[in-house]
């Protein structure tokens, strides 16, 4: 079974307010294995932008998010200028690492 990983978030646009992109999901072929993808952090721009969110350990099934049994979260992205950092991502149901917060 391959272990499907999450997309990691793209980044912030250099704009005033370029946020980060989030996280991608990660779930392995049935939803067992699988890690978030990482937050983008802020473009550089002049203004506040805020981090992405990091991906949660999981799948989505018919529609439905499903909860890895394992994998990590993905980290949040970086904010800047004040932004605020993203979310880390949860970890599986049985083990795994939570993502931490990015930072401000």
């Amino acid at each position: 079974m391959g272990l499907g990983l999450g997309g990691v978030g793209g980044h912030g646009g250099i704009a005033p307010t370029g946020t980060g992109g989030d996280g991608g999901t990660g779930g392995g072929g049935l939803g067992l294995i699988g890690s978030g993808g990482n937050g983008g952090d802020a473009g550089s721009g002049v203004g506040a932008a805020s981090g992405g969110d990091g991906g949660n350990a999981g799948a989505v099934l018919n529609g439905t998010y499903q909860a890895s049994i394992y994998g990590d979260g993905g980290n949040g992205g970086n904010g800047v200028n004040g932004g605020s950092g993203g979310k880390g991502g949860s970890a599986g149901q049985a083990g795994g690492t939570a993502g931490r917060n990015g930072s401000p």
